[in-house]
């Protein structure tokens, strides 16, 4: 789309002639003869540019350029100036305006000029706009749930957001600490600072000092250059130490040392480099026995053990899931780009059925998976996981083992499953089992009629009637 350049000069000659040769490179103009009419032509959704000159009667080029960056602090505004006013426009660069052109001046000028200042304008409003998707992806709103277990845990987010105190996310792999950390960065004072995720788990332990701390040149074999480290790059931001159970004793010393002193020493280096990171830890192991097995330091157990959140178990959350996989589903129908838009009832009784073992990520991926495989415009019971129709919840190893060479007749089985276990529920009443199964009465009679299945008062599987 055209960018739309709002010129403002009291000199209608001039206007004229600037407005016809920005239209004449494909951008769109909007010509004002003053300022008092600019603001009331200016809407910062429509307008990407503004061109004003500096002196005219009544509001002047400096007050227009003030009311503009007061209700678009980005908008980039050029000013034109006479030799007589150049310090004035001087001073209203340093107010914010993106550049000044004197008087006379070359139309290749102003063109360049604007083409830098709309390049820049551009700029700023995608980074505004990732700005707004990243918050928007890790806020607050990615918290999904209402269950009394989760709603303590959104509770105390937004008790700890605002401070810098260390936070320890407990809890199983897979439950969201992930999110909780990001969650509290984005709505903390150091949201516009990085946010820098380790996981301490997955770095060698000869390597983790220097992934943490950086190192100079000729620090060890293979430290070529410099290097900054992670708690470096999120300087006056937040460091996320996921798995920090996971970290050897030698290097729990100089995590202490961060915590309590908010400096280290690179490796290799004499030199104490000063920081201000908040920091963020998770962990699936319980810390308390890690320090009696003396695995895990106890004067750091207790610098990281500030505010405490413990992230419950899906199991332990049951009722969020409903809204977990509608929420997942938004996400998997923009990624894989399909058109599914909801769960049926029968599909949510039988993910509330199974126990989890995966927690939120089990999930995501169980609606991942149904949104490739669904044939219609909602999630059914057939698209789901065989893993969650397994006894106890759980895979058995025959199970695990086992690879059906007929697909549609394992999916059939266990459509044919489900159907039985309604009409037996609702003593054959195929109103009352469609209901029960999220479907109208006509597809379920369909489905009875596809799969062989008898209906009395009671429904069998082909067999005589019960």
């Amino acid at each position: 789309m055209a960018h739309t350049i709002l010129i403002v000069d009291d000199e209608k000659r001039l206007a004229e002639l600037l407005s016809a040769s920005i239209a004449d490179r494909g951008y769109r103009t909007i010509v004002c003869a003053s300022a008092e009419e600019a603001l009331e032509a200016f809407d910062p959704a429509t307008i990407d540019l503004v061109i004003s000159d500096l002196r005219m009667p009544g509001l002047d080029g400096r007050t227009l350029l003030n009311k503009i960056r007061a209700q678009a602090p980005d908008m980039p505004v050029v000013l034109i100036t006479a030799y007589t006013s150049m310090r004035d426009a001087v001073e209203m660069v340093k107010e914010g305006a993106f550049d000044y052109i004197s008087k006379p001046f070359e139309m290749d000028e102003i063109l360049a000029t604007l083409e830098r200042a709309l390049k820049l304008g551009d700029a700023m409003r995608e980074n505004a706009r990732l700005r707004s998707e990243i918050e928007g992806r890790h806020g607050f709103e990615q918290l999904v749930g209402t269950s009394p277990a989760f709603r303590r845990v959104i509770e105390q987010v937004g008790e700890v957001c605002a401070s810098r105190a260390t936070v320890l996310l407990t809890g199983e792999s897979g439950t969201g600490k992930e999110v909780v950390a990001r969650a509290i960065h984005v709505n903390s004072p150091r949201k516009s600072k990085p946010f820098v995720a380790v996981n301490c788990a997955a770095i060698p332990e000869g390597l983790i000092e220097s992934e943490l701390f950086g190192h100079v040149k000729g620090a060890f074999t293979g430290a070529v250059a410099h290097r900054r480290g992670r708690f470096a790059d999120a300087d006056q931001g937040t460091i996320f130490l996921d798995e920090i159970g996971e970290m050897p004793i030698a290097v729990q010393a100089k995590i202490l040392r961060v915590l309590q002193e908010r400096s280290f020493e690179p490796v290799g280096s004499g030199r104490t480099e000063k920081v201000d990171t908040r920091v963020v830890a998770a962990t699936n192991r319980d810390l308390r026995q890690a320090v009696s097995d003396n695995s895990f330091r106890e004067d750091l157990f207790y610098r990281l053990n500030v505010f405490p959140i413990a992230l419950p178990a899906l199991r332990d959350r049951k009722e969020d899931i409903p809204a977990l996989a509608q929420h997942f589903l938004k996400f998997a129908t923009e990624t894989i780009g399909k058109r599914v838009v909801g769960v049926t009832p029968a599909a949510l009784a039988a993910m509330s059925n199974y126990h989890w073992p995966g927690n939120l990520r089990e999930l995501q991926n169980c609606i991942e998976r149904a949104v490739i495989v669904a044939r219609g415009s909602t999630i059914d019971v057939t698209d789901l996981s065989r893993d969650l129709f397994e006894p106890g919840g759980a895979r058995s190893e025959r199970a695990a083992r086992r690879r059906t060479d007929d697909l549609d007749k394992e999916l059939a089985r266990i459509e044919k499953s489900f159907i039985l276990d309604a009409l037996r529920e609702t003593n054959g009443v195929q109103s009352k089992a469609a209901r029960l199964l999220g479907i109208n009465e006509r597809s379920l009679w369909h489905r009875v009629k596809k799969l062989g299945i008898a209906i009395t008062k009671r429904a069998s599987g082909g067999e005589p009637a019960i």
